[in-house]
C-alpha cells in the first residue's frame, strides 16, 4: 500500500509541475518540495515539510528498480522519468546530509522551433551546415538543450539524414521526419560518451548530438568527426565563445594543445552562447552571444590570441554575428527586459552603457 502511495504522490507532484510550467521540481528531506519558475524557487504551499520516510518513499517510486543498487553504491545517479503520455522528466537523485534528494528537470514533450524560442534567426544556419563543429553553451538551466532540440529538429524536417544522439539521458524525444533519428542513452544504450561516440563512425551517420562534453576524449573524438566530414553538435558550461574555446584548449596537456588549436580552427564552425533572462511581463526570453567562425576567428584561434575573438564578435554585426551585450541593450531597447537586469547579466556592463546610449 506504501508503494502505491507513494507513486501516487509523485505523480501528482509532477503533474503539478507540468501545469505550472515550471522548469524543475526539489524535494529533500526537512524542506516543502519547490518548484522553479522563470528562474525563481516557489515552495508547494498546500504541501507538508517531508520527512525522511516521505522523501525515501518518493524516491523509491522514482529510481528504476535495475538502479537502486547503483544508486545505493555511487550516492548519485541520472536517468530519465516518463510520467504515462503527460510529461518526461530529467532526474538527478543523490544524497544530501546523510538524506536522500532529487532535482528533476521537465521537458515538454513538444520540441519548439527557433522563433518560438525567442532565438536569434542566424540559428537557422547551423541546420544548413553538412560538416563542422556548433557548440550551445551557457550555464546550467538556462535552455542549451532546447536550443540544441530545436535545431536537430529543424533538420528533421528539412532535410534527409541521418541523426545520432548520445545523450545521459535522453531529454526531448525526436519524432522521425524526413531525417533518421537515433537516440542513445549513456548506460542503457551505451557504456559512455566517450565509447558511443568512437562507434558512432561505423553507424553512417551525417549528423552527431553529443549531449554534453565531459572529458578530452569526447572533446578529441567530437572534433575528430567534424573533421570526418559530419555535423557535430554538443553543448559545454561555459559563459561565452572566448571562454569556451580556452575551456577546449585547456582541458588538454600542453603538449597538445597546438593540435587542438588547429583542428579547433578548421573544424568550429559556430558558437551559441545562452541566458535566460526574466521579462517585465513575466516568464524569460533569452540573450544570445553568437559566434560565426570567419578567417579572422581561425587565425585567433590558431595563434593562441583567443582574448582578442570577443572583439571580432562585437565587429562583425555585417556578418550576423551577436555580442551578448549588443543582445541584451537590443532586450532593453525592445521593452523585454529592464535595464537593470540587462546590467545584471552583462559580463561589462561599460560597453553595454555605450551600446544603450547609441
Amino acid at each position: 500500500m506504501a508503494d502505491i502511495f507513494y507513486k501516487e504522490k509523485l505523480e501528482s507532484l509532477l503533474i503539478l509541475t507540468a501545469q505550472q510550467n515550471a522548469s524543475d521540481l526539489h524535494f529533500s528531506v526537512g524542506r516543502k518540495p519547490t518548484l522553479r519558475i522563470d528562474g525563481r524557487l516557489i515552495s508547494i504551499a498546500k504541501e507538508e515539510v517531508y520527512t525522511k520516510e516521505v522523501v525515501e518513499g518518493l524516491i523509491g517510486a522514482l529510481v528504476p528498480e535495475n538502479r537502486k543498487e547503483e544508486f545505493l553504491k555511487n550516492r548519485e545517479i541520472d536517468f530519465s522519468y516518463t510520467l504515462s503520455d503527460k510529461a518526461r522528466f530529467r532526474v538527478n537523485v543523490y544524497f544530501q546530509r546523510g538524506n536522500m534528494a532529487a532535482a528533476l528537470r521537465f521537458i515538454p514533450y513538444k520540441i519548439r522551433t527557433i522563433e518560438e524560442l525567442n532565438l536569434p534567426p542566424v540559428l537557422h544556419d547551423f541546420a544548413k551546415y553538412t560538416q563542422g563543429f556548433v557548440l550551445i553553451v551557457g550555464p546550467a538551466g538556462h535552455g542549451k538543450s532546447t536550443t540544441l532540440a530545436a535545431i536537430i529538429d529543424e533538420i528533421n524536417h528539412e532535410r534527409t539524414a541521418h541523426i545520432i544522439a548520445i545523450e545521459d539521458p535522453i531529454e526531448y524525444i525526436f519524432i522521425q521526419d524526413r531525417s533518421i533519428i537515433d537516440q542513445r542513452e549513456v548506460l542503457s544504450d551505451t557504456l559512455s560518451f566517450h565509447r558511443g561516440l568512437r562507434s558512432i563512425l561505423r553507424q553512417d551517420p551525417d549528423v552527431i548530438m553529443v549531449g554534453e562534453m565531459r572529458d578530452p576524449e569526447t572533446i578529441q573524438t567530437a572534433i575528430t568527426a567534424a573533421e570526418t566530414g559530419h555535423l557535430v553538435f554538443s553543448t559545454l558550461h561555459t559563459n561565452s565563445a572566448s571562454q569556451t574555446i580556452d575551456r577546449i584548449i585547456d582541458s588538454f596537456p600542453a603538449s597538445q594543445q597546438a593540435q587542438i588549436r588547429t583542428q579547433l580552427a578548421a573544424t568550429l564552425v559556430g558558437i551559441v552562447s545562452q541566458r535566460l533572462v526574466p521579462r517585465l511581463n513575466g516568464g524569460r526570453i533569452p540573450a544570445c552571444e553568437v559566434m560565426l567562425t570567419n578567417s579572422a576567428i581561425r587565425n585567433l584561434i590558431r595563434e593562441d590570441k583567443i582574448y582578442q575573438i570577443d572583439l571580432v564578435i562585437e565587429t562583425s554585426v555585417q556578418e550576423r554575428m551577436i555580442s551578448l551585450n549588443r543582445s541584451l541593450a537590443n532586450l532593453v531597447k525592445q521593452s523585454e527586459i529592464s535595464l537593470e537586469t540587462a546590467e545584471s547579466y552583462s559580463l561589462n556592463p561599460a560597453e553595454l552603457a555605450n551600446l544603450l546610449a547609441r
